[in-house]
């Protein structure tokens, strides 16, 4: 049965499908499965430990069929899923997120046999001795790229794991920045590999926090090299390079770091486009531009709602079949301002096609933003055009394009 779609919500071009409340705990990362024409969307949870799966075959009704309860006073909070497997990051909990630092966690990753979709079987658990991962990238086969700790060194770095045997997986490869040896000079920046590391054949794309966007040959995955580093050192926001997400077929890139202070108190947040043709020498060549709040809200700009605003989450295909793959849209979730949809098609001038802002939550279910508003997380495209977004303190809504722009998603 349809849940009734809160209201209060702002949309421009954009429709809004379904809803489903999550039984009261709010997702964060989305990934999908399609398996016999039914379709399947796993999340992982923010405020709860564990990961949850909707049925949104009917995308106007969609069906809770599952939690699966994660390790305790663990971020649960990253997910993926290809070829049968749902690979759940598991992670220390930063500070002020809900953990009890005198407590143990769990770390790493757990690895699923999702092969019966409603019912995933775990199978295996890859440990890195330190913090965890957080943004992994898998899309199926034998590896998980992931943006793990390691000991002895500081902040996340890349670590390939063969899961082929997912009772025993093995690391075999490794790169990280001389920056993120322990006691070396960092000047005040951030060098951690936030993930995920999209893989493109012999390359990966890593974003890297003050480290910038980082391209490295995998070929010799034992020994991975850079080949480039686009930084952006000190004048980007507190988190640095969140999202590096290239699109081969056009040889570009989808950049953004990410909010992380509320109410404006950070630099620059930045989103735009990076040219990849020469691979040597990435460059960034446009930005995309500020949301601007509906005329409707009364709002002079989005610092003013409170909360987070800036961006976040990119849709990620990830070489699905289930998800749309297309490089002349971009998605990307901006907190408090919602989903903005832009068009790219001139990389040098992209231009926004779309928002949709949801309504401000009415009950508080974590312990973020200190003010109540909405702050849009994550945002996953499925192949039929079904947009699904969650948020610290909603469940999820499913939206589509209003008009099929500008040409048929199918």
């Amino acid at each position: 049965m349809a849940q009734p779609i809160p209201q209060g919500y702002f949309a421009h071009n954009i429709e809004v499908v379904g809803y489903h409340d999550l039984n009261g705990k709010p997702a964060f990362k989305l990934a999908m499965q399609e398996v016999n024409r039914r379709w399947y969307l796993y999340l992982a949870h923010l405020w709860h430990r564990g990961w949850s799966i909707l049925d949104v075959t009917d995308p106007t009704a969609p069906e809770f069929v599952a939690f699966i309860p994660g390790p305790e006073n663990t971020w649960t909070i990253q997910i993926q899923v290809a070829e049968d497997k749902m690979i759940t990051a598991l992670e220390r909990i930063a500070p002020g997120w809900g953990g009890n630092e005198n407590q143990a966690f769990s770390e790493g990753f757990f690895i699923f046999d999702v092969s019966e979709p409603t019912k995933p079987r775990r199978i295996g658990h890859f440990q890195t001795g330190s913090t965890g991962t957080h943004r992994n990238f898998y899309d199926g086969g034998h590896l998980v790229h992931g943006a793990a700790g390691a000991p002895g060194l500081v902040g996340k770095i890349y670590r390939a794991i063969d899961i082929s045997d997912p009772a025993n997986p093995r690391e075999v490869g490794r790169f990280s920045l001389p920056e993120q040896a322990r006691g070396a000079p960092t000047g005040g920046l951030k060098f951690s590999c936030h993930g995920p590391a999209h893989v493109e054949n012999d390359r990966a794309y890593l974003s890297y926090g003050d480290g910038g966007g980082i391209i490295i040959d995998i070929s010799d995955l034992a020994h991975p090299k850079m080949i480039s580093q686009l930084a952006f050192r000190g004048i980007t926001a507190t988190q640095g390079i969140h999202t590096f997400l290239p699109l081969p077929r056009r040889k570009i890139a989808l950049i953004n770091d990410e909010a992380i202070r509320e109410n404006g108190d950070e630099d620059l947040n930045l989103a735009g486009i990076v040219d990849i043709s020469n691979e040597n020498q990435p460059r960034l060549i446009s930005l995309f531009p500020l949301p601007e709040p509906p005329l409707e809200s009364a709002l002079k700009n989005f610092y003013e709602k409170g909360g987070r605003f800036g961006p976040h989450n990119q849709h990620h295909s990830n070489h699905q079949a289930c998800l749309e793959d297309r490089d002349d849209i971009a998605y990307l979730t901006y907190f408090n301002a919602g989903l903005r949809v832009y068009d790219t098609r001139d990389a040098r001038t992209p231009k926004e096609i779309g928002y949709f802002v949801p309504p401000d939550p009415k009950i508080r279910i974590g312990l973020k933003p200190s003010r109540l508003v909405a702050q849009t997380e994550d945002v996953l495209v499925d192949r039929r055009g079904c947009i699904y977004i969650s948020d610290k303190n909603l469940g999820i809504y499913i939206l589509r394009l209003a008009t099929v722009w500008p040409y048929s998603i199918v």
